[in-house]
């Protein structure tokens, strides 16, 4: 109020919407999607007027941010319970007579290829020399083609889409501009040799270059550093916008 502004112009000033500012100003945090966005967006908020960041963030950890533990994560792969039914279901190699069957049937095989061998002795040279065209044809060299590797990309494009709302903070490295810092809800496509990208939850699929990135839903933030032959997760504190 006495820098005579209103929620609108800090709302173009910031990129945080009108209804999140107001939030922020009324302390109702449950309205944001979570504690990353409320320290992103009080930082954002107070250097756009001029305030100590430092100061509100701290004040709202202590007052505000909870503590609890997330939950262990669960193991992958079915659980010795799942196996043990799977033994006592029966699943296994092939027991009882199915093995004297086995036995009979190579016996028969062994037996053909001794009579097949004998008999092919009785048919003279004839059968000697088309052996040996047959050999002397196999063995001759076959040219191959070399495959030419496709070319390594020398930027990188990121395509973020979120499953619903989700911040994203892009830069390109530590001291560069921020390409890109709010909220989104439609999928959102940002280029650049490098990139960085802070995340406000997981629930986003991400592709680099058209491949996708192996990125575990959950509601935590993460952040990433790209490039085009690298995928890096960065720590909390070295992250973009935090």
């Amino acid at each position: 109020m006495r820098q005579h502004l209103d929620i609108a112009d800090v709302e173009s000033r910031t990129k945080i919407r009108a209804k999140y500012l107001r939030a922020l100003e009324n302390e109702e945090f449950g309205m944001l999607p979570g504690p990353t966005f409320v320290k992103t967006f009080l930082r954002t908020y107070a250097e756009a007027l001029g305030l100590d960041p430092q100061v509100l963030v701290e004040e709202y950890r202590a007052t505000y941010e909870s503590r609890d533990e997330p939950d262990h994560l669960q193991p992958l792969g079915p659980t010795a319970a799942a196996r043990d039914r799977r033994r006592g279901a029966g699943i296994g190699p092939p027991r009882g007579p199915w093995v004297a069957i086995a036995l009979v049937v190579v016996a028969v095989l062994a037996v053909l290829a001794v009579i097949g061998l004998v008999g092919g002795d009785d048919e003279g040279g004839g059968g000697e020399q088309r052996a040996r065209g047959e050999a002397t044809t196999e063995t001759q060299p076959k040219t191959q083609t070399k495959k030419e590797k496709p070319a390594q990309p020398r930027r990188v494009t990121l395509r973020i889409t979120p499953a619903n709302e989700v911040y994203v903070c892009v830069d390109t490295g530590p001291g560069t501009d921020v390409q890109f810092n709010g909220i989104i809800s439609e999928p959102q496509t940002f280029r650049g040799r490098k990139l960085r990208v802070n995340l406000g939850k997981t629930d986003v699929q991400v592709t680099k270059n058209g491949k996708p990135v192996q990125i575990a839903p959950g509601p935590e933030a993460v952040g990433f550093r790209f490039t085009p032959r690298s995928t890096t997760p960065i720590p909390l504190g070295e992250r973009p916008c935090a």
